[in-house]
Protein backbone atom coordinates (compact mmCIF):
# COMPACT_ATOMS: atom_id res chain seq x y z
CA UNK A 1 0.00 0.00 0.00
CA UNK A 2 2.98 2.38 0.19
CA UNK A 3 2.93 2.06 -3.62
CA UNK A 4 -0.08 3.39 -3.47
CA UNK A 5 0.20 6.37 -1.29
CA UNK A 6 3.90 7.02 -3.58
CA UNK A 7 1.63 6.98 -6.83
CA UNK A 8 -0.62 9.41 -5.41
CA UNK A 9 1.52 11.84 -3.85
CA UNK A 10 3.58 11.54 -7.29
CA UNK A 11 0.28 12.52 -9.23
CA UNK A 12 -1.13 15.20 -6.84
CA UNK A 13 2.25 17.06 -6.31
CA UNK A 14 4.33 16.66 -9.34
CA UNK A 15 1.70 17.10 -12.22
CA UNK A 16 1.62 20.34 -11.56
CA UNK A 17 6.10 21.69 -11.65
CA UNK A 18 6.44 22.55 -14.97
CA UNK A 19 5.45 23.78 -18.31
CA UNK A 20 2.64 25.43 -19.78
CA UNK A 21 -1.28 24.89 -19.24
CA UNK A 22 -2.22 22.54 -21.85
CA UNK A 23 -4.46 20.13 -20.88
CA UNK A 24 -6.52 20.06 -23.96
CA UNK A 25 -3.89 18.38 -25.79
CA UNK A 26 -4.80 14.89 -23.99
CA UNK A 27 -7.51 12.65 -25.94
CA UNK A 28 -8.84 9.58 -24.90
CA UNK A 29 -6.47 6.13 -25.98
CA UNK A 30 -4.20 8.21 -27.23
CA UNK A 31 -2.10 5.03 -27.86
CA UNK A 32 -4.45 2.99 -29.41
CA UNK A 33 -2.96 2.89 -32.65
CA UNK A 34 1.25 2.84 -31.32
CA UNK A 35 0.42 0.88 -28.46
CA UNK A 36 -2.54 -0.82 -27.75
CA UNK A 37 -1.75 -2.89 -24.41
CA UNK A 38 -0.51 0.41 -23.11
CA UNK A 39 -3.03 0.78 -20.84
CA UNK A 40 -3.30 -2.53 -19.75
CA UNK A 41 0.62 -2.75 -18.88
CA UNK A 42 -0.03 -0.21 -17.65
CA UNK A 43 3.06 15.54 -15.61
CA UNK A 44 5.51 15.48 -17.04
CA UNK A 45 7.16 12.43 -14.52
CA UNK A 46 10.12 14.41 -13.74
CA UNK A 47 9.84 13.08 -9.86
CA UNK A 48 11.38 9.76 -11.62
CA UNK A 49 14.26 11.65 -13.11
CA UNK A 50 17.49 10.50 -11.14
CA UNK A 51 19.83 13.27 -10.09
CA UNK A 52 22.95 14.15 -11.56
CA UNK A 53 26.78 15.49 -10.61
CA UNK A 54 25.55 18.63 -11.55
CA UNK A 55 21.70 18.82 -10.45
CA UNK A 56 20.15 17.66 -7.66
CA UNK A 57 16.35 16.02 -8.81
CA UNK A 58 13.06 16.37 -7.20
CA UNK A 59 13.13 12.97 -5.66
CA UNK A 60 15.84 13.74 -3.75
CA UNK A 61 14.40 16.70 -2.22
CA UNK A 62 13.83 17.02 1.21
CA UNK A 63 9.76 16.72 0.95
CA UNK A 64 10.07 13.81 -1.50
CA UNK A 65 12.65 11.42 0.65
CA UNK A 66 10.03 8.99 1.62
CA UNK A 67 8.54 8.51 -1.82
CA UNK A 68 9.18 4.81 -2.41
CA UNK A 69 8.11 2.81 -5.55
CA UNK A 70 10.14 3.95 -8.55
CA UNK A 71 11.11 0.37 -9.17
CA UNK A 72 7.56 -0.04 -10.05
CA UNK A 73 7.39 2.67 -12.89
CA UNK A 74 10.69 1.40 -13.92
CA UNK A 75 9.08 -2.13 -14.40
CA UNK A 76 6.31 -1.06 -16.30
CA UNK A 77 7.92 1.12 -18.43
CA UNK A 78 10.50 -1.40 -19.25
CA UNK A 79 7.46 -3.74 -20.31
CA UNK A 80 6.04 -1.26 -22.53
CA UNK A 81 9.63 -0.94 -24.02
CA UNK A 82 9.50 -4.50 -24.72
CA UNK A 83 6.32 -4.22 -26.73
CA UNK A 84 6.22 -0.61 -28.02
CA UNK A 85 9.64 0.98 -28.02
CA UNK A 86 9.56 4.60 -27.25
CA UNK A 87 6.29 5.09 -27.51
CA UNK A 88 4.62 5.46 -24.25
CA UNK A 89 5.85 8.45 -21.92
CA UNK A 90 6.77 8.15 -18.28
CA UNK A 91 4.01 10.84 -17.26
CA UNK A 92 1.47 8.93 -18.70
CA UNK A 93 2.59 5.69 -17.34
CA UNK A 94 2.34 7.41 -13.84
CA UNK A 95 -0.98 9.13 -14.55
CA UNK A 96 -2.46 5.64 -15.14
CA UNK A 97 -0.51 3.75 -12.43
CA UNK A 98 -1.97 6.17 -10.08
CA UNK A 99 -5.58 5.59 -11.19
CA UNK A 100 -4.74 1.97 -11.54
CA UNK A 101 -3.43 1.79 -7.74
CA UNK A 102 -6.37 3.44 -6.35
CA UNK A 103 -8.81 1.52 -8.41
CA UNK A 104 -7.44 -1.95 -8.10
CA UNK A 105 -9.67 -2.44 -4.68
CA UNK A 106 -12.53 -2.02 -6.69
CA UNK A 107 -11.70 -3.80 -9.81
CA UNK A 108 -12.60 -1.47 -12.12
CA UNK A 109 -11.25 2.44 -13.11
CA UNK A 110 -12.13 5.07 -10.76
CA UNK A 111 -11.36 7.33 -12.91
CA UNK A 112 -10.53 8.34 -16.91
CA UNK A 113 -7.03 9.22 -17.44
CA UNK A 114 -6.50 11.28 -21.22
CA UNK A 115 -3.51 10.55 -22.17
CA UNK A 116 -0.52 11.70 -24.81
CA UNK A 117 1.40 13.65 -22.07
CA UNK A 118 5.32 13.95 -22.88
CA UNK A 119 8.04 13.49 -20.21
CA UNK A 120 10.26 16.75 -19.27
CA UNK A 121 13.35 16.61 -19.25
CA UNK A 122 14.35 18.92 -16.19
CA UNK A 123 14.07 17.95 -12.68
CA UNK A 124 15.28 20.58 -10.28
CA UNK A 125 14.62 19.52 -6.15
CA UNK A 126 14.74 23.62 -5.86
CA UNK A 127 11.65 24.01 -7.57
CA UNK A 128 9.93 21.57 -5.16
CA UNK A 129 9.28 23.57 -2.06
CA UNK A 130 7.62 26.03 -4.01
CA UNK A 131 5.29 23.71 -5.76
CA UNK A 132 4.42 21.12 -3.06
CA UNK A 133 1.42 22.05 -0.20
CA UNK A 134 3.95 21.48 2.80
CA UNK A 135 2.02 19.58 5.86
CA UNK A 136 2.93 22.54 8.09
CA UNK A 137 0.53 25.07 5.62
CA UNK A 138 -1.98 27.25 6.77
CA UNK A 139 -5.04 27.10 4.96
CA UNK A 140 -4.54 30.84 3.32
CA UNK A 141 -1.35 28.81 1.87
CA UNK A 142 -2.82 26.00 0.75
CA UNK A 143 -5.28 28.05 -1.05
CA UNK A 144 -2.99 29.82 -2.72
CA UNK A 145 -0.77 26.93 -3.45
CA UNK A 146 -3.70 25.12 -5.00
CA UNK A 147 -5.14 28.58 -6.73
CA UNK A 148 -1.78 28.78 -8.21
CA UNK A 149 -2.57 25.39 -10.84
CA UNK A 150 -5.90 26.63 -10.89
CA UNK A 151 -7.56 24.42 -8.52
CA UNK A 152 -10.22 25.78 -6.20
CA UNK A 153 -10.83 25.22 -2.43
CA UNK A 154 -13.31 21.88 -2.93
CA UNK A 155 -10.25 20.57 -4.72
CA UNK A 156 -8.17 21.20 -2.10
CA UNK A 157 -10.41 19.35 0.21
CA UNK A 158 -11.32 16.87 -2.08
CA UNK A 159 -7.52 15.98 -2.93
CA UNK A 160 -6.55 15.77 0.70
CA UNK A 161 -8.38 12.62 0.68
CA UNK A 162 -5.78 11.15 -0.46
CA UNK A 163 -4.43 10.89 3.07
CA UNK A 164 -6.65 8.22 3.74
CA UNK A 165 -3.57 5.87 2.64
CA UNK A 166 -0.20 5.33 3.31
CA UNK A 167 2.18 6.54 5.91
CA UNK A 168 4.25 9.13 6.85
CA UNK A 169 7.28 10.13 9.00
CA UNK A 170 7.34 11.81 12.40
CA UNK A 171 9.55 15.12 11.45
CA UNK A 172 6.67 16.50 9.50
CA UNK A 173 4.37 16.85 12.02
CA UNK A 174 6.20 15.93 15.69
CA UNK A 175 5.87 19.87 16.29
CA UNK A 176 2.35 19.69 16.75
CA UNK A 177 3.39 17.19 19.67
CA UNK A 178 5.95 18.59 21.15
CA UNK A 179 7.02 22.20 20.58
CA UNK A 180 4.10 23.75 18.66
CA UNK A 181 4.65 27.09 19.16
CA UNK A 182 8.13 27.20 20.30
CA UNK A 183 7.73 26.52 23.90
CA UNK A 184 7.57 23.03 24.31
CA UNK A 185 3.76 22.48 23.63
CA UNK A 186 0.91 20.73 21.98
CA UNK A 187 -1.28 21.82 19.49
CA UNK A 188 -4.01 22.35 20.80
CA UNK A 189 -6.29 21.90 18.04
CA UNK A 190 -5.20 17.55 17.85
CA UNK A 191 -7.47 15.73 19.78
CA UNK A 192 -5.44 14.87 22.95
CA UNK A 193 -6.17 11.12 23.33
CA UNK A 194 -4.40 10.64 19.34
CA UNK A 195 -1.52 13.31 20.35
CA UNK A 196 -0.78 11.11 22.69
CA UNK A 197 -1.10 8.02 20.74
CA UNK A 198 1.06 9.47 18.43
CA UNK A 199 3.88 10.10 21.15
CA UNK A 200 3.83 6.78 21.83
CA UNK A 201 5.67 6.12 18.19
CA UNK A 202 7.35 9.57 17.56
CA UNK A 203 9.38 9.81 21.21
CA UNK A 204 11.29 13.28 19.65
CA UNK A 205 11.15 15.80 17.34
CA UNK A 206 14.38 14.61 15.86
CA UNK A 207 12.71 11.36 14.89
CA UNK A 208 12.50 11.19 10.77
CA UNK A 209 12.43 7.24 10.48
CA UNK A 210 9.66 6.42 11.96
CA UNK A 211 6.22 5.75 9.97
CA UNK A 212 3.30 6.31 11.26
CA UNK A 213 -0.60 5.98 9.51
CA UNK A 214 -1.93 8.81 8.02
CA UNK A 215 -5.63 7.69 8.52
CA UNK A 216 -5.78 5.37 11.56
CA UNK A 217 -6.85 2.18 11.22
CA UNK A 218 -7.82 2.63 7.83
CA UNK A 219 -4.04 3.20 6.12
CA UNK A 220 -4.47 0.03 3.27
CA UNK A 221 -7.80 1.10 1.75
CA UNK A 222 -9.19 3.98 -0.27
CA UNK A 223 -12.35 5.02 1.21
CA UNK A 224 -13.28 8.78 2.92
CA UNK A 225 -12.75 7.51 6.29
CA UNK A 226 -10.02 10.50 6.08
CA UNK A 227 -13.15 12.69 6.87
CA UNK A 228 -14.57 11.51 10.18
CA UNK A 229 -11.21 11.48 11.27
CA UNK A 230 -10.28 14.82 10.53
CA UNK A 231 -13.92 15.89 12.16
CA UNK A 232 -12.72 14.50 14.81
CA UNK A 233 -9.71 16.47 15.38
CA UNK A 234 -7.35 13.40 14.07
CA UNK A 235 -5.84 15.15 11.02
CA UNK A 236 -2.24 14.02 11.40
CA UNK A 237 -0.64 17.24 9.90
CA UNK A 238 -1.35 21.35 10.21
CA UNK A 239 -2.45 21.29 7.06
CA UNK A 240 -5.05 18.56 7.56
CA UNK A 241 -6.02 20.38 10.49
CA UNK A 242 -6.36 23.61 8.45
CA UNK A 243 -9.26 22.06 6.48
CA UNK A 244 -11.43 23.10 9.40
CA UNK A 245 -10.33 26.30 10.55
CA UNK A 246 -13.15 28.22 8.42
CA UNK A 247 -16.95 27.25 7.33
CA UNK A 248 -16.85 26.64 3.64
CA UNK A 249 -13.57 24.12 4.44
CA UNK A 250 -15.17 22.14 7.12
CA UNK A 251 -18.89 22.23 5.27
CA UNK A 252 -16.74 20.03 2.68
CA UNK A 253 -15.03 18.09 5.20
CA UNK A 254 -18.51 17.06 6.27
CA UNK A 255 -19.85 16.46 2.72
CA UNK A 256 -17.01 14.15 2.02
CA UNK A 257 -17.69 11.96 4.84
CA UNK A 258 -20.40 10.38 2.43
CA UNK A 259 -18.38 7.84 0.67
CA UNK A 260 -19.86 7.93 -2.94
CA UNK A 261 -19.76 11.62 -2.88
CA UNK A 262 -16.04 11.44 -2.27
CA UNK A 263 -14.69 9.42 -4.81
CA UNK A 264 -17.21 11.38 -7.84
CA UNK A 265 -15.45 14.02 -6.62
CA UNK A 266 -12.18 12.77 -6.26
CA UNK A 267 -12.42 10.95 -9.61
CA UNK A 268 -13.17 14.87 -10.93
CA UNK A 269 -10.60 16.88 -9.05
CA UNK A 270 -7.90 14.25 -10.26
CA UNK A 271 -8.82 15.14 -13.96
CA UNK A 272 -8.69 18.14 -13.68
CA UNK A 273 -5.41 17.76 -11.88
CA UNK A 274 -4.02 15.65 -14.69
CA UNK A 275 -4.61 18.10 -17.10
CA UNK A 276 -2.53 20.75 -15.40
CA UNK A 277 0.76 21.82 -16.87
CA UNK A 278 1.76 19.06 -19.07
CA UNK A 279 3.76 18.47 -21.73
CA UNK A 280 2.11 17.34 -25.38
CA UNK A 281 2.35 17.41 -29.34
CA UNK A 282 6.16 18.21 -29.87
CA UNK A 283 7.18 19.75 -26.37
CA UNK A 284 9.85 17.16 -23.97
CA UNK A 285 10.47 13.67 -25.32
CA UNK A 286 9.06 9.92 -24.56
CA UNK A 287 12.30 8.44 -22.31
CA UNK A 288 13.63 5.29 -22.62
CA UNK A 289 14.13 4.86 -18.94
CA UNK A 290 11.99 6.97 -16.83
CA UNK A 291 15.08 7.71 -14.30
CA UNK A 292 17.39 9.00 -17.14
CA UNK A 293 16.71 12.14 -19.89
CA UNK A 294 17.49 10.54 -23.28
CA UNK A 295 20.96 11.00 -24.26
Amino acid sequence: MKITFFLVACFLVLLGLIGDCNGGSLVKNFYRNSCPQAENIGCDGSVLLNSTDTNTAEKDAIPNLSLAGFDVIDDIKSALEEKCPKTVSCADILALATRDAVSFQFNKPMWQVLTGRRDGIISKSSEVLDNIPSPFSNLTILKQNFANKGLALHDLVVLSGAHTVGVTHCNLFSERLYNFTGKGDQDPSLDPTYAEFLKTKCQSLDDDTTEVEMDPNSSTNFDSNYYPNLLQNKGIFTSDSALLTTGQSADIVKELVDQQKFFTEFAQSMQKMGAIQVLSGSDGEIRINCSLVNS
